[in-house]
């Protein structure tokens, strides 16, 4: 087994590696190597999903696989390996799934790009990079093949550099999960050098034995939660998103809706059980806002890509909410019914933009090929994109009898049960609620504008437009069959019905001490001990706040029972409001875009909302303001910094400089004047008393004698004066 795990690892890395050395000399520039290694990792993927997921049918299941040393020093050893549960063979099958189709997908869509064969070894790289998210059993590795999936997402998003849009966006979208990992790599280093280790299972070990709690243990989760802040574009790092559309529509599918984005939340849920109630209700927060600030940006886009884009955050923020409220199942369980629909709708607005970009090049044309406002009536010229992208948009809308519904009424009703624990926190439900109204109508919107009434670009070019072939229409195909609800519960109106919710139940908190058993006797459990209550899918969310630390809570039975009692009748009015919001936000767009009502005609309300359309618009202004604030502010603090250093610190060195000139010119005078001064002095002395002795040095013996007995006769003279 381990060795099946190793191959759906590295045969990915395998194909990248051929193609980026080889491609070009392989028959169509090696795609096929691509396709054999993803699509042999999908079918390992299915095998271990039908015998170890539905076959143990164990919640608990763990495979043990081997490990061994990566760093050892001293008595510390860092052991590296697979972590391979319900989780990771779950999303090892969605990644490869996707990745599979994408890249199937890619073959008609990227023919006759110039950079073919570079395209499927970024690909390639990137399938590695995510599966390695998945299956690393420790923060470290997960934190190394998540820098990989930031590299492999800047290469694919910039891959049509030649643009200078792509280019910026692809440092954009790197530079803005950098701030997040930094984030994450700080929680990282608490982890370690609180409990010594960065295993994840022996993480949970050490916050249930407290060596990890309070306050420290909150800044930890919101730390380690900053690179899912980042990966998976919660805001305030939500602006990268949007803007990595410029890569091929294939990147937007497998990157943007369904896998590197989805790493976020696979992060939080992974560390799910060592999350305080603290972080949790932040994290809830973060998801929650995210999910209706996108919805509002998505109701005024023109753009199908952008409209889809911040689908994708709105969606997101849904997950982490469900997760920050202790729905664990419900978050999980949209990560993944989200992949495939949202992975068709990409793939559907490509087979779109793809044929009305070929229409439009044969009647020279320049209009914008995404824009929906040069699109409409494609529902008869490409059918089955239309049908596939239909039963897609339904199952995001959360119509029933689709998947979607399943996860988001999941997710709603685990918010609304935490709103009815914890009343004060009643905006989080708003948050849930207004961002499904408004997912419904921007989906019809973009479902009318596209694909009803007449072919705007006129008659010619209508001619021209023609379905995707089936590489790209199989794809399509496929992930609008698994938005049928189906696949995941045999009841259309209940997710708890399904093999999802029994194999991933609310796993138990981490710092959890008292245990609660059936048969326990009433025992006094305070808030501050239990922090914790039976959750949305039958596990635990965080207890409310509100209970004073010395309030008992009744006997465990009675709590269970009491707490089953809330989230039945939560689930049961989420399924009815999440119906009700659907049903109208449909009914709006089609009385605006489809019957072409004057009541609610588009132009109309866009005029009457005024300055809140405009935000709506220009996407709240949140890059304008990150340009006037964070990017100015960085430019201007740059220029301080540039003036002191050319002035302070250049100053302070030039003035040393010019000091040691002075001195230098000093010491020079000194040295020339004085020292040398004395010297040549010395100089001039000695050589005059030589010049004086030298006159009595002749060299002839008779006057050496002379001047002898002179010197003798005057020294008798002044004896005797």
């Amino acid at each position: 087994m381990f060795g099946l795990i190793t191959y759906v690892l590295l045969a990915p890395l395998a194909a990248f590696a051929i193609i980026i050395f080889f491609g070009k000399r392989l028959p169509r520039g090696g795609d096929w190597v691509s396709l054999i290694g993803i699509w042999s990792g999908l079918a390992i993927s299915l095998y271990l999903f039908f015998t170890r997921v539905l076959g143990n049918y164990d919640p608990s299941y763990v495979m043990e696989l081997e490990s061994f040393n990566w760093v050892s020093w001293g008595d510390f050893s860092l052991r590296i390996g697979f972590l391979i549960d319900n989780m990771a063979i779950v999303m090892m099958v969605v990644v490869t799934l996707i990745s599979s189709l994408v890249f199937l997908y890619s073959v008609g869509y990227m023919h006759g790009d110039p950079k073919y064969s570079r395209f499927f070894a970024f690909l390639s790289l990137f399938a590695f990079s995510m599966l390695g998210v998945i299956l690393a059993d420790n923060l470290l590795i997960i934190f190394v093949f998540w820098e990989l999936v930031g590299l492999s997402s800047y290469l694919l998003i910039g891959f049509w550099h030649e643009k200078d849009s792509a280019a910026d966006a692809g440092k954009k979208a790197f530079i803005t999960n950098r701030i997040g990992d930094a984030g994450m790599l700080i929680g990282i280093l608490i982890v370690f050098t609180t409990l010594g280790t960065l295993n994840l299972h022996e993480v949970a070990a050490g916050v249930t034995a407290g060596k990890l709690t309070g306050v420290l243990l909150t800044v930890a989760g919101l730390c380690l939660f900053c690179g899912a802040i980042g990966k998976s574009a919660q805001f305030p790092l939500h602006v990268w998103l949007p803007d990595a559309m410029e890569g091929p529509t294939p990147v937007s599918a497998l990157i943007h809706a369904a896998t590197m984005v989805a790493a976020g939340v696979y992060l939080t849920a992974r560390i799910f059980v060592i999350l305080s109630f603290d972080a949790s209700l932040l994290i809830a927060y973060i998801g929650g806002f995210t999910a209706i600030f996108a919805a509002t940006i998505a109701v005024a886009q023109y753009d199908i890509k952008r409209v889809l884009a911040y689908s994708t955050l709105s969606q997101l923020g849904y997950m982490v909410m469900a997760l920050g409220v202790g729905s664990y199942m419900a978050g999980f369980f949209h990560l993944v019914t989200h992949a495939m629909f949202k992975a068709c709708l990409f793939l559907g607005s490509g087979s779109i933009i793809h044929a009305l970009h070929y229409a439009l090049h044969h009647v020279h044309s320049d209009a914008d090929a995404q824009d929906m406002r040069n699109m409409g009536g494609l529902r008869k010229l490409m059918p089955l994109t239309f049908g596939t992208f239909l039963i897609a948009t339904l199952s995001l809308s959360g119509v029933p009898f689709f998947s979607g519904f399943l996860s988001k009424d999941a997710i709603l009703g685990g918010t609304l049960a935490f709103w009815m624990m914890h009343p004060t926190h009643w905006l989080l439900p708003i948050f849930g609620f207004s961002a499904a109204i408004l997912t419904a109508f921007y989906m019809f919107r973009l479902i009318y504008m596209t694909f009803t009434g007449t072919f705007r670009p006129g008659p010619e070019a209508e001619k021209e437009v023609h379905e995707s072939p089936w590489t790209m229409t199989f794809p399509l195909v496929t992930l609008a069959t698994l938005s049928i609800f189906i696949f995941f519960s045999l009841n259309p109106f209940s997710p708890a019905d399904g093999w999802f919710a029994t194999l991933f139940p609310n796993p138990p908190r981490a710092y959890e001490t008292v245990a609660i058993h059936a048969d326990a006797v009433p025992v006094e459990i305070t808030n501050e001990h239990h922090s914790e209550a039976v959750g949305a899918e039958g596990g635990t969310v965080p207890a409310a706040e509100e209970h004073d630390k010395t309030d008992p809570i009744v006997h465990p039975v009675e709590h269970h029972n009491a707490h089953h009692d809330v989230h039945h009748k939560a689930h049961t009015r989420a399924m009815i409001i999440s119906i009700l919001m659907a049903t109208i936000g449909i009914l709006i767009a089609t009385g605006g875009y489809f019957w072409k009502s004057k009541k609610l005609d588009p132009a109309v309300w866009q005029k009457r909302l005024g300055v809140l359309y405009q935000g709506m618009f220009n996407k709240w202004w949140a890059d304008e303001i990150y340009h006037a604030t964070v990017i100015n502010g960085t430019i201007l603090l740059a220029k301080i910094l540039g003036w002191f250093d050319l002035y302070i610190i250049d100053g302070i060195v030039n003035g040393v400089a010019w000091l040691s000139r002075v001195f230098a010119v000093i010491d020079g005078w000194f040295d020339n004047n004085i020292v040398d001064g004395l010297v040549n002095l010395t100089a001039w002395f000695v050589g005059i008393w030589g010049r004086f002795v030298r006159l009595f040095q002749g060299g002839q013996l008779q006057r050496y004698i002379l001047y002898t007995l002179i010197v003798v006769g005057l020294f008798i003279i002044m004896k005797v004066v």
